[in-house]
């Protein structure tokens, strides 16, 4: 259960929801279970302001619908290379306000956003196909298993085949 005093009324629902959602999914579809945690996880690091209401824009962030083009661009080109000018563009925005902006919505910048979708992609598909790593790394953007390799590590702190070796079996 969630502490009263954590949210307003408005964001405990959305956040038991959204706990309850990671909750059923957990066993059938991990990519919607971190979705789901991700989210939680931005709603409880976002600053409280009881002025403000649901789907209040973060001071200097971006407005809600151009986040959510973003994250779809970002999520439909993983394969490819995704620059920041391009999600600018996607945002209609100048690359230095989109950044800023993005930072503010997000916690973190455009390029680390991408990196940290291109290991969630690597993840759900080394638990989901049998790919070698190598197409792992080309389906998520990346230039080789080397690459994934050094990210993977960097970010989840074991390498890819470790990794997939532990989270495989209790699939």
């Amino acid at each position: 259960m969630l502490r009263q005093s954590m949210f307003a009324p408005a964001e405990r629902a959305v956040a038991s929801r959204l706990l309850a959602d990671a909750e059923a999914s957990l066993e059938r579809d991990a990519r919607r279970t971190r979705e789901c945690l991700r989210r939680l996880a931005a709603l409880i690091e976002a600053p409280s302001d009881s002025a403000q209401g649901p789907g209040a824009i973060a001071r200097g962030g971006l407005a809600p619908w151009r986040l959510r083009r973003v994250e779809a661009h970002v999520d439909r080109r993983l394969a490819s290379p995704i620059a920041v000018a391009e999600l600018a563009a996607v945002a209609g925005l100048s690359e230095g306000h989109f950044c800023r902006a993005f930072k503010a919505s997000v916690g973190q910048t455009p390029h680390a956003f991408v990196v940290s979708r291109r290991i969630e992609r690597a993840q759900d598909l080394m638990l989901t196909t049998a790919e070698p790593l190598s197409q792992v790394a080309l389906q998520c953007g990346l230039a080789d298993q080397a690459h994934l390799t050094r990210l993977f590590r960097r970010h989840v702190g074991a390498t890819p085949l470790a990794w997939r070796r532990t989270y495989r079996q209790e699939h």
